[in-house]
């Protein structure tokens, strides 16, 4: 009889820095409704591409990628995963503005104005068993 190897745990596709998620617990906790977290993805747009999404979630979607980091639950649009895996969610405040920023290894490139990005899909999945 052959033992089988356990398997590893993988690496979460989206993460959240504490900043990151303090500010959504702390946008969650002053909205009208319950959520259960937030729901990321990218669309189609700009002048260099794509955009990022994030709203509220209600409910998760059929095949939607659910991710618990630092006490916030992630859902992500599954035609966005391979655009996403890697990415650090932060939110950084400066003199004149606060923001989520999306630090992606996947990304290319950013427009000037930095609403819009290029991204490249994560190619080469091998080794990487979502089951």
């Amino acid at each position: 009889m052959t033992q089988s190897k356990p398997k590893r745990a993988l690496p979460k596709p989206v993460t959240l820095t504490d900043r990151a998620a303090q500010r959504m617990r702390d946008i969650m906790d002053a909205a009208d409704e319950d959520f259960i977290g937030v729901r990321i993805g990218v669309k189609n747009g700009g002048c260099a591409g794509m955009e990022y999404e994030m709203n509220y979630a209600s409910a998760a979607a059929k095949f939607d990628e659910v991710v618990e980091d630092n006490g916030i639950t992630i859902l992500i649009d599954p035609k966005a995963i391979l655009f996403l895996l890697g990415t650090e969610i932060d939110y950084v405040t400066e003199k004149l503005s606060s923001r989520f920023v999306f630090n992606n290894p996947n990304q290319t490139d950013a427009c000037g104005c930095g609403e819009s990005v290029t991204i490249v899909p994560v190619a080469d999945l091998d080794g990487l068993n979502r089951s």
